[in-house]
């Protein structure tokens, strides 16, 4: 994916910025991230999201590898060169693809897959958002620096949050897919249907603000379905079976994934 002009989107932006450096991938020259050298503050995340609009720079949250502060920011880990566009990709499809791959009902006594089975079961219908998007994703936020006031701050010239993960070249889920677009083109489907925003990316882990959660049981089961064909590591190393990790669901305003 070729990235946006993000040295041209800094030199317009209207929010002053603290001691940080550009980052460029390892398969081009090109700067792709801008990254603080200190961590993030809520008001600073909040002031930088309200110009995205107008200014293109989409503000994350960054964390690291347990164990390895370098990696993947620092070192410039990133690989936007592999990327194809979220534009070349339907949710849809990429969602049942991944469940194909990753249901097998004969692995285990109670099938990681619990109530549904190989079969994908399809998309689950929008929701309404109980709070406004853009609101949610400022809680979001706050909620995260409450938990680690460490997290960095990077910026992505970005028209969408969903997009930014491929624009910066983030290989998070590098073990199942190296082409982080297919993943943004769900997060653009889930912007629309949950009113989801990115809020944060460690090394092999998202986190999004979530503005339209399930409220009800059957809404969690569908749901979680489309979060084990993201990242089945959620469930399949984690809490297991699907209907057990659907629970987790209900109401909740923050979502996480991670891939091993």
């Amino acid at each position: 994916m070729q990235p946006p002009d993000l040295p041209a989107a800094l030199s317009r932006r209207t929010v002053p910025l603290p001691p940080g450096r550009l980052v460029h991938g390892e398969d081009d020259d090109t700067p792709i991230l801008w990254l603080s050298d200190a961590p993030a503050t809520v008001g600073l995340w909040q002031s930088l999201y309200a110009a995205h609009p107008a200014g293109g720079l989409y503000p994350i949250l960054l964390d690291h590898l347990p164990g390895d502060p370098r990696r993947p920011w620092d070192d410039g880990e990133l690989w936007p060169g592999l990327m194809s566009s979220p534009d070349d990709h339907d949710a849809a499809e990429v969602l049942a693809g991944r469940w194909t791959a990753n249901a097998d009902p004969s692995r285990a006594a109670v099938p990681v897959t619990t109530p549904f089975g190989a079969e994908w079961p399809g998309l689950a219908d929008p929701i309404r958002p109980g709070t406004d998007p853009d609101e949610q994703a400022v809680e979001g936020v706050r909620a995260l620096l409450a938990r680690d006031p460490s997290l960095r701050l990077g910026l992505v010239a970005a028209a969408r949050g969903s997009d930014a993960v491929a624009v910066c070249g983030w290989t998070g889920p590098v073990n199942h897919d190296n082409d982080t677009a297919k993943y943004a083109a769900v997060l653009r489907s889930w912007e629309r249907r949950f009113g989801v925003r990115l809020i944060a990316l460690g090394f092999a882990d998202l986190r999004l603000s979530v503005a339209a959660p399930p409220t009800d049981d059957d809404e969690c089961l569908r749901v979680a379905a489309e979060h084990f064909a993201f990242a089945p590591d959620n469930i399949v190393q984690g809490t297991s079976p699907l209907s057990r990790y659907a629970t987790n669901l209900l109401y909740e305003p923050i979502w996480s994934f991670w891939w091993d």
